[in-house]
């Protein structure tokens, strides 16, 4: 970084890059992980995942700002669906777009592959993230019991017709600067 460019301001996400998650990014990764979960996944999981990911099975994604990590998301791929396995954000960029980006990408990343529809869980509790899934038009399909930690009940919800062009789109419209 240049004498300047740390006395000019710094707009905020200026240096933002979502990319493909490498094992390098797995301690950052974590860092989120644990601040995130109650029942946090472990290095080792993450790292078996990104071997499924080496096979076409599964993204994962993260959102950089300069070095560190400030985000990230996956998902597993099987047959046409595609099913969000998470998406978290440090808490100091929460509600500030970076999930929407990420949802996104993955979007795109499930568009490429010829998924036509895209699904996950998410607490009864987690209010925002409800928000943003029903924003991309996910619909609640059913409830989970005791899915989370064999306490907390998960809402299945569903985005189908994902490769018509009025979710395209939609994509376009939530987050102009996602891949295509």
């Amino acid at each position: 970084m240049s004498v300047l460019s740390r006395l000019l301001p710094r707009r905020p996400g200026a240096a933002l890059v979502v990319e493909p998650m490498r094992r390098r990014h797995v301690a950052g990764v974590m860092e989120i992980e644990q601040v995130s979960y109650p029942k946090p996944w472990t290095a080792s999981v993450f790292q078996t995942e990104l071997g499924m990911a080496a096979r076409g099975e599964r993204v994962y994604l993260v959102a950089r700002d300069g070095g560190q990590v400030v985000g990230y998301a996956g998902m597993m791929l099987a047959v046409d669906e595609a099913h969000v396995t998470n998406i978290a954000v440090v808490p100091t960029a929460r509600q500030g777009g970076l999930g929407t980006r990420l949802l996104a990408e993955l979007a795109w990343a499930a568009i490429q592959r010829g998924c036509t529809g895209l699904t996950l869980e998410v607490r009864v509790s987690n209010h925002a993230a409800q928000a943003l899934y029903a924003a991309f038009g996910f619909e609640a399909a059913g409830i989970r019991q005791r899915y989370y930690e064999n306490t907390e009940d998960a809402i299945v919800m569903w985005r189908h017709g994902i490769l018509d062009d009025d979710f395209r789109a939609l994509l376009r419209r939530l987050s102009p600067e996602a891949g295509r």
